[in-house]
């Protein structure tokens, strides 16, 4: 983890991201990605290429409300002006909440104590289109009350083989889950992790999994001895990307602004889908 050179400082970028047209956060050869996008975008401020290190890599189409990012820089741009000038240059699906200079030594992905992520599931019946970007449509009702039982003991130190697909660098599958619960809001279910780490794919696989257990198609044991044994050929069906979002990344002593902090992601509030609150006439 390499110190910002003297003559430079360490920006760092709080950015929001609708993943559905990305190939995710790593920049490819050839596929759409957000580190590619911001890239360029400060290349062609400054006339030279820039590396920006994430604190976390998004799959395809995953979102993100508070990815934390930073690139090294000598520029007369005030660090505080770097998101307004970015906002200008990139596309209508990433927005740079925030932006500062961090100390020489920090680094977004290696100073994270933390990150938190959420899977919303809408469990109506009737369609909604302002949902289908942010949520997986499942007709099917779950029985929140055994998703939450079956997620409740990940919390701790486990090795989590079992949610780890395949074509990771990641040498060992160690996880310390600091967080983890389901809930219902009406024809909403979110679920919500928050961990020293992620494996790859590990997310979408859990959730694919906890919904077979609200389903009653696997009981509370069973799905707690699938990953206790670390039978990963048991976890054979992953949850799509769109009702996943990276919310936000800890750091011991932040020295991000306020909303890095933040839940900058909105809840979907349909309690009231149905019956509206009456409006007095004016």
């Amino acid at each position: 983890m390499a110190d910002c050179p003297a003559d430079q400082q360490r920006i760092a970028l709080v950015i929001q991201y609708l993943g559905t047209q990305f190939c995710g956060w790593q920049r490819q050869r050839s596929d759409r990605s957000v580190q590619a996008t911001i890239e360029d975008a400060i290349a062609e401020l400054l006339g030279h290429s820039v590396v920006l290190h994430g604190a976390g890599r998004t799959d395809t189409g995953v979102h993100a409300s508070a990815q934390v990012a930073h690139f090294d820089v000598a520029s007369p741009i005030p660090p505080q002006r770097w998101a307004k000038v970015l906002n200008t240059r990139l596309p209508d699906d990433i927005l740079i909440l925030a932006s500062c200079v961090v100390p020489r030594a920090w680094h977004a992905r290696f100073s994270a104590t933390w990150r938190r992520y959420r899977y919303v599931l809408y469990t109506d019946p009737q369609p909604n289109l302002f949902l289908k970007p942010f949520s997986w449509h499942y007709y099917e009702p779950v029985q929140v009350e055994s998703m939450q039982a079956a997620i409740a003991p990940l919390v701790g130190r486990h090795h989590l083989a079992a949610f780890h697909r395949a074509g990771s660098k990641r040498p060992h599958s160690w996880v310390d889950v600091h967080e983890a619960w389901c809930r219902r809001r009406g024809p909403l279910v979110e679920l919500e992790v928050q961990a020293s780490g992620f494996l790859y794919g590990m997310m979408r696989l859990l959730v694919g999994m906890l919904v077979l257990v609200g389903r009653d198609r696997l009981s509370v044991a069973d799905f707690t001895q699938v990953w206790q044994s670390e039978r990963r050929d048991l976890v054979k069906y992953a949850a799509p990307p769109a009702g996943l979002c990276l919310l936000r990344i800890g750091y011991p002593d932040s020295p991000l602004p306020e909303i890095a902090r933040t839940n900058t992601l909105p809840w979907f509030d349909l309690a009231d889908r149905l019956d509206p609150p009456r409006q007095t006439a004016t």
